[in-house]
């Protein structure tokens, strides 16, 4: 009855099956494994967001490499504007996916230090691409500005090409290093992401806080790799019971057929 397992086709299909159950189950382990790590970054951008507000200095300094637990804390800095040396960040969008530019200003601290500070995105609306666009100042005097720290942009990490050659005071990666040299001054590692003062009229407009990961689609994933691989010695245990059948029916009528002379 069961000799038919031995006959190639179900050989091939057994060793098939055989081969995704593993496979499906690790898999499986790997969504699972993608769902904990989405998690515990989630969770540590979520802090990060609801952290409270201190002084920028305490988390970074000239030459420092903002940390992936320090990235999104709230950070408060005291000092002035200098809009007569801030540049713009090209081929940015706003939240709407417009292109436009990202508006960098150096923010000059007590001590001299200067914090770079994205004080948001404006439209690309200027006569020709080289032109400089025109940016609405930010506030004058001493200002106490809050703000999300975040790292220096890599090409590695942001996929943006490091274009040179580019107009005057017109970038494509912010980086406090490169801001530093152009600016003959201490530039502290990062940069920050402007929350208040809002500016007037809402341009420059905000940058939006960070989305979140989709994490509960890994872990949907990872539980329907494991039903497929339970579902497989089914499907394997169902079509062998469904083989046995046909090859039963077919046995009988043979039999049947053969009989049917010698009643006659």
């Amino acid at each position: 009855m069961y000799r038919f397992l031995l006959t190639r086709q179900w050989v091939i299909l057994t060793l098939v099956a055989l081969l995704l159950i593993p496979t499906m189950i690790k898999l499986g382990f790997w969504q699972m494994h993608r769902y904990e790590e989405r998690s515990a970054r989630n969770q540590l951008v979520s802090d990060a967001l609801g952290s409270k507000p201190v002084p920028v200095e305490r988390l970074t300094s000239p030459g420092h490499s903002v940390t992936t637990d320090q990235r999104y804390r709230n950070v408060t800095a005291t000092g002035r504007f200098e809009p007569e040396r801030e540049v713009v960040v090209r081929r940015r969008v706003n939240a709407d996916g417009e292109v436009g530019f990202h508006v960098l200003t150096p923010f000059v601290l007590h001590d001299g230090k200067v914090v770079l500070v994205n004080r948001g995105w404006i439209p690309a609306d200027g006569p020709t691409q080289t032109a400089f666009p025109k940016i609405p100042a930010p506030p004058g005097g001493e200002t106490t500005v809050t703000g999300r720290l975040m790292p220096d942009e890599t090409t590695a990490a942001s996929g943006i090409k490091d274009v040179k050659g580019l107009p005057d005071r017109q970038i494509m990666l912010i980086n406090s290093e490169q801001e530093a040299r152009r600016l003959g001054a201490q530039v502290v590692g990062g940069y920050l992401v402007l929350s208040t003062p809002e500016p007037k009229g809402g341009t420059p407009e905000l940058i939006g806080k960070p989305g979140m990961e989709d994490s509960a689609l890994n872990y949907a994933y990872a539980i329907q790799w494991w039903l497929f691989s339970a579902c497989v010695p089914v499907g394997w245990v169902v079509m062998a019971r469904r083989e046995i059948r046909e090859r039963a029916e077919k046995a009988a009528q043979e039999t049947a057929e053969e009989a049917e002379p010698a009643a006659v």
